[in-house]
């Protein structure tokens, strides 16, 4: 049986919406069956297309609502809410973005500091 979630979510990120939150918005929206648009600024995209999503120009502080229609909807519309809960943190991301403030995890180079020639 199909059911329609729905959830306001608001964009806390300083530079909105941009690429990486929306690449990792519409992988989410990718791993449910159900249909996942995204309503905001007056216009209504598919969740599960990071342009469309990118057509939103989604700034911080910007209102959207998520709503899923289908078997898992209600699971989709949790599991993206909790991408915006945690401003897009992920542990992936920590490993694809390091910070590279910590000594311990600082690219590969030598003792000067220089990167490593690849």
């Amino acid at each position: 049986m199909n059911q329609t979630h729905s959830r306001e979510v608001i964009v806390a990120l300083e530079q909105g919406l941009h690429a990486r939150p929306a690449d990792l918005f519409a992988r989410e929206a990718r791993r449910w069956q159900s249909r996942i648009e995204v309503v905001g600024n007056a216009q209504r995209v598919d969740g599960k297309s990071i342009l469309d999503l990118l057509t939103l120009a989604a700034e911080a502080g910007t209102r959207l609502v998520v709503e899923a229609t289908g078997p898992d909807a209600r699971e989709a519309v949790d599991a993206i809410g909790s991408l915006f809960e945690h401003n897009f943190a992920t542990e992936a991301n920590s490993a694809l973005h390091p910070d590279t403030t910590d000594p311990e995890r600082q690219p590969p180079g030598d003792a000067s500091g220089e990167r490593a020639a690849v």
